[in-house]
């Protein structure tokens, strides 16, 4: 059984459908950062795993989910709860890591239109990528929020930040720590009506999440 970690801060609109769409032997757990609109309960209802995460951020938020996971079967996903990945796609993610191909792989976004991915976020979004490329080597397009990797492995790279560094933290990691690292395209649609992104949602949080992972590069 494959854990699926979904950071979560006021998503009940999606969760019910992205709960039922979840692939037969992933396993959902809800990381719950202070939801105040239902969201664990509708988790509970399909079934889904909740864990409470009281410091607030993405990062921790994520780091909380993969220490609730279960180590056994090896592999770790990491999913927005938002409804804008389908969960039908992490079999795809998660086959190159369990088959020893990938270290690492994460889902470049493929938008569906414009207002699943607003122009300031998208082009904030390939400053930074193209910045990791430059830096590390490796082939990334997307500060990808849908990803598989090995628990304990991941859990090994000890990255320190909780906010919405964490994704950069972990490219920056793996690229010092030899990761094969690869990229597959990933449907990315509107959020579920009723949700709000804490990152593309607002330009004001877009301009924070930079921030925060520009604060990872100054390391």
């Amino acid at each position: 059984m494959t854990d699926v970690v979904l950071p979560c801060l006021n998503e009940a609109a999606a969760l019910g459908w992205l709960l039922d769409r979840m692939p037969a032997g992933y396993r959902p757990i809800l990381a719950d950062n202070g939801s105040t609109d239902g969201s664990r309960e509708v988790a509970r209802r399909h079934g889904a795993r909740v864990i409470e995460v009281p410091q607030r951020g993405y990062g921790a938020a994520v780091h909380a989910g993969i220490l609730a996971a279960d180590p056994d079967d090896g592999v770790v996903c990491v999913l927005d709860a938002d409804g804008s990945f389908d969960p039908a796609e992490l079999p795809r993610l998660a086959g190159p890591v369990r088959d020893g191909d990938a270290d690492l792989v994460c889902g470049r976004r493929r938008p569906t239109g414009i207002r699943a991915w607003p122009v300031h976020a998208r082009a904030g979004n390939a400053v930074v990528a193209r910045r990791v490329r430059r830096a590390t080597g490796l082939p990334v397009h997307d500060i990808a929020p849908m990803r598989a990797a090995r628990h304990d492995a991941l859990l090994a790279l000890d990255l320190r930040d909780r906010r919405f560094g964490y994704p950069l933290e972990l490219l920056l990691a793996a690229a010092g720590a030899g990761w094969r690292v690869r990229e597959l395209d990933v449907t990315y649609r509107p959020r579920a009506a009723g949700t709000r992104s804490k990152v593309t949602g607002t330009v004001r949080g877009t301009v924070r999440a930079i921030q925060d992972m520009r604060a990872v590069l100054a390391r």
